[in-house]
């Protein structure tokens, strides 16, 4: 039997069955293990949402960091928690500017445990320092002492202090000065009033960037976007290979048990990541006109098997009608209705249909649950808010699908309405315009649907992420695809070189090594093959000014995580295509 070390040192291949016999014999204890690991991830990064606002980090009495989060590196200046960890040896020398602030804070933790709001300036890395305010736990173990602290920068809010104490001085001398004055210059008491107040305004614009400053999340999520993303791609990916495969009953019940809570934790960074870009105005329309019938068929090709799955109908009534909206908008507001009708339905089903009014088509989602009760319709809009109602097992999401809804609605310019009756049902609707004489004719939108087996086909997959590399690898293997893998275009074409092949596609991570691009790589390897090659960017990132970059090139994209079955189905479009 494996020793716990050798555990943690298991391949790939010993996870996935492919190893030796001893391994596959270990099989179930691993995946349990893998289980768990990830329900603990899981939780770290919920954590981290919740409270990773300011600076974390943890040192032992002897002055050196044992760990610090993102913040608290971005705080004192550098490029990361493991170089602040790394060139931070002596805390009370090297990050206080007054070690004697330090010794008063130990004295102070070995009196009380804990010590809250304690103000003290630290060293940045570039030589300058900042104010902060820290709050602070002295944590004792049977033979260890560890020191853990949360920082929160005060530099503005000190620096506002003393520029409103200035001007406050400076106010004071200005009103001595004119009531001296008073009996000849009476005149010139209006003007020291208008400036009183412009003083006094500016003070309240400070104020307000200070508390907007200290409430903003959205640009942490933005930042911590991408690296959290990335380790989830690859984990989605080989269990998806794994749900693939003949495993024994037990196992393939642990396997199903990880993609659950990998779809839970998906589902909430994506969401979170959706707010958090609606609330910044970062999520523009750009609106075109479209066969509607595009997207029903899209949307039926993803829900069908969910439904069926859950014992239910889904039931979805096409149209040849021609509307003007933003089709990827337009179907994240139909996914998340035909999403919760699902999950609130425990027997009958889902229909999805349309009535056309004038110049308007109204896109309706019905279903036969168990309702919404009156006073709680307005409530189902709010984040994080879900109703009571008896689901049907599906997975509950975190209650943000319908203020996502809610907010693109605002940005599309589409009214929602919501009619619903205890014990009968719901319906939401979504009142859409249709295409007019003044507007350019419908053109068709990329969303791919079909799924059918392949032939071998070279698939030249490029990521800096050696896990998702591999992922990858196996993943389109198992479809019948012969897969390439490299880290930029330099060793795409030497790779290309060496084996003699001419990829039928590339999958394109964005952000690579070194400032490189997958738009670098697929110029690079275009003018290597003077043609033009398929490709799809596989990527983490969401901003719309890059979306609408990617769609002018022509290029498809899928969002990390990457799930299994838009990826299939967006390879088996692009190869059935014609040459």
């Amino acid at each position: 039997m494996k020793k716990p070390s050798d555990r943690n040192n298991a391949t790939f291949e010993d996870l996935i069955g492919l190893g030796d016999h001893s391994a596959r014999k270990n099989y179930y204890p691993e995946l349990t293990q893998k289980l768990d690991e990830l329900d603990v991830e899981r939780n770290r990064y919920k954590w981290l949402f919740d409270n990773a606002l300011h600076g974390i980090f943890q040192a032992d009495l002897s002055g050196r960091f044992r760990t610090a989060n993102p913040a608290m590196a971005s705080l004192c200046g550098y490029s990361s928690a493991g170089d602040l960890v790394e060139q931070i040896t002596a805390i009370d020398q090297q990050l206080f500017v007054d070690s004697q602030d330090y010794r008063t804070l130990l004295m102070r933790l070995n009196q009380d445990g804990k010590v809250h709001r304690y103000e003290t300036r630290l060293l940045k890395a570039d030589g300058c320092f900042i104010f902060v305010s820290m709050n602070a736990l002295l944590k004792r173990d049977a033979d260890d002492v560890t020191l853990e602290v949360f920082v929160q920068d005060i530099s503005e809010r000190v620096s506002d202090q003393a520029r409103l104490k200035k001007l406050n001085e400076e106010l004071e001398e200005r009103v001595t000065e004119r009531t001296y004055e008073l009996a000849t210059v009476n005149h010139k008491l209006w003007d020291e009033i208008r400036i009183r107040e412009t003083a006094q305004q500016q003070l309240l614009v400070a104020k307000e960037q200070a508390e907007d400053a200290n409430t903003s999340k959205d640009k942490y999520l933005a930042a911590a976007s991408h690296d959290l993303l990335q380790p989830m791609n690859a984990a989605r990916l080989l269990v998806s290979t794994l749900r693939e495969r003949q495993l024994a009953v037990a196992d393939a019940r642990l396997v199903e048990r990880i993609h659950v809570a990998l779809e839970g934790a998906e589902e909430l960074l994506t969401d979170l990541l959706d707010i958090s870009k609606l609330d910044q105005n970062a999520v523009q329309s750009d609106p075109c006109a479209f066969h509607l019938s595009q997207l029903l068929n899209a949307l039926e090709t993803e829900f069908q098997p969910l439904a069926e799955r859950a014992g239910l109908t889904l039931k979805i009534r096409k149209t040849d009608q021609v509307v003007f909206s933003d089709a990827r908008l337009l179907m994240r507001v139909l996914r998340n209705f035909v999403s919760n009708a699902l999950r609130y339905t425990n027997q009958g089903g889902v229909l999805v249909g349309c009535r056309v009014r004038g110049e308007h088509l109204y896109l309706q989602v019905w279903d036969s649950g168990e309702g919404i009760p009156q006073q709680s319709i307005v409530d189902i809009f709010s984040e994080f808010n879900q109703l009571e109602q008896h689901r049907n097992g599906m997975r509950t999401g975190v209650g943000l699908g319908l203020a996502i809804v809610d907010r693109v609605a605002r940005v599309l310019g589409h009214p929602i309405t919501v009619r619903s009756r205890v014990d009968k049902g719901s319906v939401f609707t979504v009142q859409v315009p249709l295409l007019t004489n003044e507007m350019v004719a419908p053109r068709p939108v990329a969303i791919t649907t079909s799924v059918s087996g392949f032939s071998s086909e070279v698939v030249l997959v490029v990521d800096n992420d050696q896990n998702i590399l591999l992922s990858m690898q196996v993943l389109l293997t198992q479809w019948g695809l012969t897969p390439y893998i490299a880290t930029n275009a330099a060793s795409a074409i030497e790779l290309c070189k060496q084996q003699q092949i001419t990829p039928h596609v590339l999958l394109l991570d964005y952000h690579l090594e070194k400032g490189e691009t997958g738009l670098d790589v697929l110029d690079s390897l275009e003018q290597h093959f003077n043609v033009r090659i398929p490709a799809a960017m596989l990527t983490a990132e969401r901003s719309d000014i890059s979306l609408r970059h990617f769609r002018r090139l022509g290029l498809q994209v899928l969002n990390k995580p990457v799930k299994p079955g838009k990826l299939r189905a967006l390879l088996s479009h692009i190869l059935s295509a014609p040459a």
